[in-house]
């Protein structure tokens, strides 16, 4: 029972010091601000285009997307969002029966599959919003996948809007060259540069500020996670994993301690 009342704490720094979609992203003002009016001038505005967001890993590009879906998720009801992570995928091509699927389309095989899916996106209807997470697992021999699918906005009727998430930074300019040929040019890019220690220190600080009573974490001990994970990656995810692995350190101290107290009025 004493343990329980000690370590309740432990218990909600943990939970808030999470990898999950926070209400708020700290640091991320502008980019979330321009995924934002991307959205409202493309699906809401029913034209066609596509997005290419770049950055390493734990910078927050799927967070900021996720967290953008869900605040607009009433503006964007009438529209159709499809999204699929790349990497679920058991080949470049499965992207295809993967959005025939989404979309409710009848179930077709290799050139016939994508003609059906421009057909579906080129008739009357909804504007289609389809977001890939880890993009460039659909790279392959000829970059036709990746072709086909940033081609697809610029076709005649299009009511599709593509937003794609990947870590490399020259995806577009490495495998799809090709687009800065057409009329409209390459997907738009907006880049995600990794987080620094003030940013790192805020995204922690906001999170463990949850927490009631004394803070679980010393504010020396956040700066030395916050520089070092900056120094290393900018990974945001890093530095929760960090902080919520020193507080099991500490709750596993404190659990032992605490059984060797004697109880009050107790033997």
């Amino acid at each position: 029972r004493l343990f329980r009342q000690e370590g309740t704490c432990y218990q909600q720094a943990k939970q808030v010091l999470h990898a999950a979609v926070p209400e708020q992203l700290q640091g991320r003002e502008r980019e979330t601000g321009i995924l934002r009016q991307f959205l409202r001038e493309h699906v809401l505005g029913r034209r066609p285009g596509s997005l290419y967001v770049s950055g390493a890993p734990g910078t927050g590009k799927t967070a900021c997307l996720s967290r953008v879906l869900l605040d607009c998720k009433d503006e964007l009801a009438g529209s159709r969002t499809v999204v699929l992570n790349c990497m679920a995928l058991g080949s470049p091509q499965g992207v295809f029966p993967a959005l025939a699927q989404h979309l409710g389309l009848p179930t077709a095989t290799g050139r016939e599959r994508v003609r059906s899916l421009e057909k579906h996106l080129t008739a009357r209807g909804p504007m289609v919003l389809l977001v890939l997470d880890e993009l460039d697992q659909l790279e392959s021999k000829g970059q036709d996948v990746l072709y086909t699918l940033f081609e697809w906005p610029w076709l005649p009727n299009s009511r599709l809007v593509l937003v794609g998430l990947a870590n490399a930074l020259d995806l577009t300019d490495r495998s799809l060259a090709r687009l800065r040929t057409l009329p409209s040019g390459s997907p738009r890019l907006l880049h995600f540069p990794p987080y620094t220690k003030e940013q790192l220190t805020c995204i922690l600080q906001e999170r463990l500020g949850q927490v009631a009573g004394d803070p679980v974490l010393d504010a020396a001990a956040l700066q030395f996670c916050t520089r070092k994970v900056s120094a290393v990656s900018g990974d945001a995810r890093k530095a929760l994993d960090v902080c919520r692995r020193a507080v099991e350190v500490v709750e596993l101290e404190v659990r032992g301690q605490t059984l060797l107290k004697p109880l009050p009025g107790g033997e």
